[in-house]
């Protein structure tokens, strides 16, 4: 039976549910309060420069593949999709390590650094390869309902990749420290600590190394407006500058929406808007989750950005860029333990242009620097402009070149943003993180407990953090509407 589904939000996890119901024949309309669509994965221009404000990485190519290939069509359709080689570059304080596009090179260069380690690191690689294909097709794949959903003859045998962490495993086949945080970087992904992140979670490893660090011409925004093109063509209705204020219930069932002061009827209401402000739409009673639930939460980190315009190309950088040149465990510390702005941050830098000429005018170069840190932290220009003048300077000395005289503008991003922007709870970048005890039937649910007809979908829901899982979110939960509602 068409349903009539209003959907909060226009990030990648409502962009894919709405292709999906709107496959199915329902009658799906997008409410965006910002005046563009893509959630956390806008773009900003400016002077014939192109910055991607969110998600910068393009990985796990298949999950993409899979989504198009659902409505009989591919990414090619819509974007052009170039393997970066290098895929990044890690940037210590006395070595800089090139991570390549093929195994054998990130191999070579292992054992440039620590003779013998390419033995275990292929290995290590293999495991991530089984977790990988275990992740993908048996345990993101599920809604989420019930804890029976992570028991299959493949988990079952592996049970101790679930309590053993990402840190110990690594740190038990490799000692070098600069592989240690070479191969705990990509479950930051998740948004937590290496120290806290089940092992199983190294099929992130896989993700890098085995699958590739890729770049969608024009940008991240690419896919934002493939997706957008492909829920118009479905008949997706989507409206910009469409602040939700209400969700209105009436006998325990989601009735309508009440969006710029007008109300809005509908069979279904899906959020995929903050979770946590979601649930502020509604009124107390209709709540599932307490302020003292989500302060429990072990959140990812927001960030503070900045998007720099030069007006030269810069020397001895690639497209994606870590600076790795202080303390990881210190600064891992100051995000979860000790939530405090950090001393001595790490940072990414992202310079498209390197590779994408359309990124920039010619002969200039696209800079996004991103300094991961603690939600809720205070936010002010005087803290933005200490920093941006402190990883400026270590950028400087660790490239060996001047870029200060060559910058034309700089415009910065963070926790006041964040939540100004995104309703973003405590102003977090990446939603909640993927810890053992937040992972699967243990995140917020797909569906209301207390609302009939009200579901959720998105980071802070299964399967959780990243664009690829946003993806699987908004399958999934279109899936569940699909089997309770029709």
């Amino acid at each position: 039976m068409r349903k009539t589904i209003s959907i909060i939000g226009s990030g990648f996890s409502a962009l894919s549910a709405s292709c999906y119901l709107a496959k199915a024949g329902h009658a799906v309309s997008i409410y965006e309060k910002n005046s563009t669509v893509g959630g956390r994965a806008r773009q900003f221009k400016k002077d014939g420069f192109t910055f991607d404000v969110g998600p910068s990485w393009y990985w796990m190519p298949d999950i993409f593949d899979k989504f198009f290939n659902d409505f009989g069509k591919t990414t090619s359709d819509y974007y052009q999709l170039d393997k970066l080689s290098p895929a990044y570059k890690i940037f210590f304080s006395d070595d800089v390590i090139t991570i390549g596009d093929h195994m054998d090179k990130i191999c070579d260069e292992f054992e440039r650094i620590e003779t013998g380690s390419s033995k275990p690191l292929r290995k290590f690689i293999a495991t991530a390869q089984e977790n990988y294909d275990i992740a993908i097709n048996k345990v993101v794949l599920k809604p989420g309902l019930s804890p029976f959903e992570l028991v299959t003859k493949e988990t079952v045998t592996r049970l101790d990749r679930f309590y053993n962490t990402i840190s110990k495993e690594v740190r038990k086949n490799f000692k070098n420290p600069k592989l240690i945080s070479t191969l705990e970087f990509p479950v930051l992904f998740l948004g937590a600590k290496p120290n806290q992140t089940p092992s199983f979670y190294s099929f992130m490893n896989f993700a890098d190394f085995g699958l590739g660090t890729w770049h969608p011409k024009g940008g991240m925004y690419e896919i934002v407006k493939a997706m957008t093109s492909l829920a118009e063509s479905l008949g997706v209705t989507i409206y910009t500058d469409s602040n939700v204020e209400k969700i209105n219930v009436e006998n325990k069932k989601a009735k309508s929406l009440t969006v710029n002061g007008k109300t809005i009827d509908s069979d279904i209401i899906l959020s995929g808007a903050d979770y946590h402000h979601s649930e502020t739409l509604l009124d107390k009673t209709y709540r599932q989750y307490s302020e003292s639930y989500w302060e429990s939460r072990t959140f990812a980190p927001s960030s503070l950005l900045f998007y720099v315009g030069f007006n030269q190309k810069l020397n001895n950088i690639e497209h994606h860029n870590l600076f790795f040149d202080t303390d990881f465990e210190n600064h891992a510390e100051e995000i979860y333990d000790n939530p405090k702005w950090p001393k001595n941050p790490l940072f990414y830098a992202n310079f498209p242009s390197v590779t994408d000429a359309s990124m920039a005018p010619e002969n200039c170069e696209t800079g996004f620097f991103l300094i991961p840190i603690a939600p809720g932290l205070e936010d002010t220009p005087e803290l933005r402009q200490q920093y941006f003048d402190l990883i400026i300077n270590r950028f400087e000395q660790r490239t060996e070149q001047n870029v200060k005289a060559h910058i034309l503008f700089k415009e910065s991003y963070c926790v006041n943003d964040f939540i100004e922007d995104y309703n973003s709870y405590k102003g977090n970048a990446y939603g909640m993180a993927n810890t053992l005890m937040q992972t699967a039937f243990l995140r917020p649910k797909l569906k209301s407990k207390k609302v009939d007809g009200l579901y959720f979908t998105g980071q802070l829901t299964v399967p959780g953090p990243g664009v690829p899982p946003a993806l699987i979110s908004g399958k999934l939960v279109a899936e569940l509407i699909q089997k309770n509602e029709v």
